[in-house]
């Protein structure tokens, strides 16, 4: 489907990679509804794409409800919206624990869900799920994160096989390392030695491509990188001793380190 004139609803409009997604919208002329927790952020982006705003907390037990209730039916969903999560499992909070899996996980299928209805009875429309290469790979420091990401790529290519001949899409986006913007640019961390990053640009166009082109799964990343990812997916014990010898561990610390505020 092309987006131009399409209601769009976008999760984590006010960070880095979400500004990115609502600029490359507004250019393609959609009808854009953006919702994040920072409300001035929110409003300036808006007034600067011509949308509206909707301030939500999605790891509030109420927040999907009021959020549903507030946009009404939309053409497309891209949920967006993540917190960064990474660090050792004992560093969590049962709290912070909870709050990631709301946030990363429970959101987006609770808006699947509550949004699907009136797609299926247009008999057209999409979502997509901006995940990550977390959630082909695991790595140290980043098990509940890799656990948010790997159950979004599952119930977004389950859900897809589902609404087959439906006319409603179902697309899993996930870009690699991304600098200038978003949680591991924030960090100021540096990729593993010989991995590439992307733009946020990069990522607001696989966005548009998979709803376009009805792509299931568009990874976003350096070819090395998709290779990797792919590698590391069939052979974990092989993606383990790689990302050993390429420090790995080190960047997903840094990480850890930067994001604690965050959680």
């Amino acid at each position: 489907m092309h987006v131009d004139g399409t209601t769009v609803l976008l999760t984590g409009a006010t960070g880095g990679i979400g500004h990115a997604i609502a600029r490359a919208f507004a250019r393609r002329g959609a009808d854009l509804v953006l919702t994040g927790r920072k409300t001035t952020e929110l409003e300036a982006l808006a007034a600067e794409t011509g949308a509206r705003a909707i301030t939500a907390d999605l790891a509030e037990p109420d927040g999907v409800r009021r959020l549903v209730e507030e946009v009404g039916a939309v053409d497309v969903l891209v949920a967006n919206a993540a917190l960064p999560a990474s660090g050792a499992l004992l560093e969590f909070t049962p709290e912070q624990v909870g709050r990631a899996l709301a946030v990363n996980l429970e959101a987006p299928i609770a808006l699947t869900h509550a949004l699907l209805p009136s797609m299926l009875a247009a008999g057209r429309g999409h979502v997509v799920h901006v995940g990550s290469l977390a959630g082909k790979v695991a790595s140290a420091y980043s098990s509940l994160y890799n656990a948010t990401k790997f159950g979004l790529r599952g119930f977004a290519l389950g859900l897809r096989d589902e609404l087959h001949g439906t006319g409603v899409g179902v697309s899993i986006v996930q870009p690699g390392f991304v600098r200038d913007a978003g949680m591991f640019a924030d960090t100021g961390a540096k990729p593993p030695a010989g991995m590439r990053t992307v733009s946020p640009e990069q990522v607001a166009a696989g966005v548009l491509t998979a709803i376009e082109q009805d792509e299931a799964e568009l990874n976003v990343a350096p070819p090395e990188l998709r290779a990797l990812s792919v590698l590391g997916s069939a052979f974990p014990a092989f993606s383990s001793a790689m990302q050993r010898v390429m420090s790995n561990d080190e960047v997903m610390r840094k990480m850890s380190g930067a994001n604690q505020g965050k959680r």
